[in-house]
């Protein structure tokens, strides 16, 4: 959402550069009506070239780096959480997940307690407090790049609200100089 909020911004910004640039045709156009002088003005001085909206300080839009690594990872995550979790996957016909060998934590064997089913337990708390810390982690990365979109989609309103207002005291003077015709 985030993402397609932004993008919506930087739509906003491109439609006011065109506006800008149209008032200031617009602008040639009244100089060239009210007098005579204005016209010979016009005549001889340079069109303004037509600027694209990325060269009148206007970047072009790509989302945070950050939030799309974040958000990929997540979704990374997120799958290979659902293929292991006991809830989410396919249920096997062994009798408990305790003797399955493809639960290696990170903790080593030898200090787990000397009975086999205290040993299972305290592997399966390690299994889950290691599948709650990635799942924080992900949350974090995930935290971090949305702020940093956040931050970067402020300073684009910022940007925006200058121009939108140098934009409305421009077309009023506009407006004023077409009432005076």
């Amino acid at each position: 959402e985030l993402v397609r909020q932004g993008e919506a911004l930087k739509r906003t910004e491109q439609m006011v550069d065109k506006m800008d640039q149209d008032l200031k045709t617009s602008q040639r156009h009244i100089n060239s009506i009210k007098s005579v002088w204005g016209g010979l003005v016009n005549y001889f001085k340079a069109k303004p070239p037509e600027t694209k909206p990325e060269q009148n300080g206007t970047p072009e839009y790509y989302a945070n780096s950050r939030l799309k690594e974040a958000m990929m990872l997540s979704k990374e995550q997120e799958s290979k959480y659902q293929e292991s979790h006991p809830n989410l996957r396919k249920l096997d016909n062994s009798d408990s997940d305790f003797s399955k060998a493809d639960l290696v934590s990170s903790v080593q064997r030898d200090s787990y307690p000397k009975n086999q089913h205290l040993r299972a337990y305290h592997q399966k708390i390690d299994n889950n407090l290691d599948e709650m810390s990635s799942g924080l982690s992900r949350l974090k990365n995930l935290a971090l790049g949305l702020q940093t979109e956040i931050d970067e989609q402020d300073d684009m309103l910022d940007r925006l609200t200058k121009k939108v207002e140098t934009l409305d005291v421009n077309i009023k003077s506009t407006d004023k100089k077409v009432r005076q015709l």
